[in-house]
């Protein structure tokens, strides 16, 4: 008999197709919700209550955040989604960086997210930060795991991006899998799961999301990052938490990111690689939940008044221009 977790539904225009039955609630123990329809719709999940933590994984799908999630929601709203020709997302209109980053302004709308704080990794930093542009007073703090927020430069960096976006490359592996297949190892999302989890991972990731992989990584080298740019420039005054891997750090990323914010929160994960969230669970998250209480639960009115410092003096400087012309 099928258990009451195993046989939830999400609806998606007034149809209720049931939980695929290889992800049984062992694996993912939350409430998948369709929003939007047709070409516009994206699956999400909601679990949890307190302040809004909207996790964001753009090129496999939202099983790499379980373990983590699980470990924040007794304190935190945790909001994660499939962008478009991902995991559970129905559509597949979409799949580059303006998609990604249009699914999850949808996401902020549908749920009115006001003050709330992104959580990133890999792809979802630019993804983000994109979205961010249109609404930055929205975000309260951002937390980057193992990803990055510029245009990407360096030949090993754009080379690898443009092998792993080439079409021949997809379809490789559209045929073969061996991405997820790599990706769940121990030296991906693997570490601390069961055999069970890893091949639910590899399902979740079928010939359209094994495709849909690549064409995000393609997207990446060729995109205009301007945007990005300015929404880094326009929460730079905001709290930063970075999280990186022990091993996987090679083009020091984490340097770069605490050169672009005044408040840096730095953390690495011994041993971890690009998913640390996967590698230590309870080290990332208890990182995340402590930096959120001392930087944005605790500090309010201290960033207030460090933003009414910051007004003053420019009204300041203004007033010295007019008086010297």
């Amino acid at each position: 008999m099928t258990s009451e977790n195993e046989s939830r539904t999400w609806r998606i225009m007034g149809e209720a197709p049931a939980r695929p039955a290889w992800l049984t609630s062992a694996h993912w123990p939350y409430e998948p919700e369709v929003i939007g329809r047709g070409d516009r719709s994206v699956t999400v999940t909601v679990s949890g209550s307190g302040p809004t933590l909207l996790l964001v994984h753009v090129g496999m799908w939202s099983l790499v955040w379980r373990d983590v999630i699980a470990r924040l929601q007794g304190h935190f709203r945790c909001i994660t989604l499939d962008p478009p020709g991902t995991g559970l997302t129905p559509s597949s209109t979409g799949v580059d960086i303006d998609g990604a980053a249009a699914a999850i302004d949808r996401v902020v709308e549908h749920f009115e997210l006001d003050r709330f704080t992104p959580v990133v990794h890999d792809l979802g930093g630019p993804v983000t930060l994109q979205a961010i542009d249109a609404w930055p007073d929205r975000v309260e703090a951002l937390a980057a795991v193992n990803t990055f927020g510029w245009p990407p430069s360096g030949i090993g960096f754009r080379s690898m991006l443009a092998l792993m976006g080439n079409p021949v490359m997809a379809e490789i592996d559209a045929v073969t899998g061996w991405v997820p297949r790599l990706t769940a190892t121990r030296f991906g999302v693997g570490r601390r799961w069961d055999r069970s989890t890893r091949l639910a991972f590899r399902r979740g990731m079928d010939r359209r999301g094994r495709r849909s992989f690549h064409r995000y990584m393609g997207s990446v080298r060729r995109h205009d990052f301007a945007r990005v740019e300015r929404a880094v420039a326009a929460i730079a005054d905001r709290p930063l938490l970075t999280v990186f891997g022990q091993r996987n750090d090679p083009l020091r990323f984490q340097p770069k990111w605490a050169a672009r914010f005044d408040d840096h929160t730095r953390v690495v994960v011994p041993q971890g690689y690009h998913f640390p969230m996967c590698d230590a669970p309870e080290l990332v998250a208890d990182a995340v939940a402590g930096w959120h209480r001392a930087t944005v639960e605790r500090a309010p009115s201290l960033r207030r008044a460090g933003a009414a410092r910051r007004w003053g003096a420019h009204v300041r400087y203004l007033r010295r221009l007019r008086l010297s012309s």
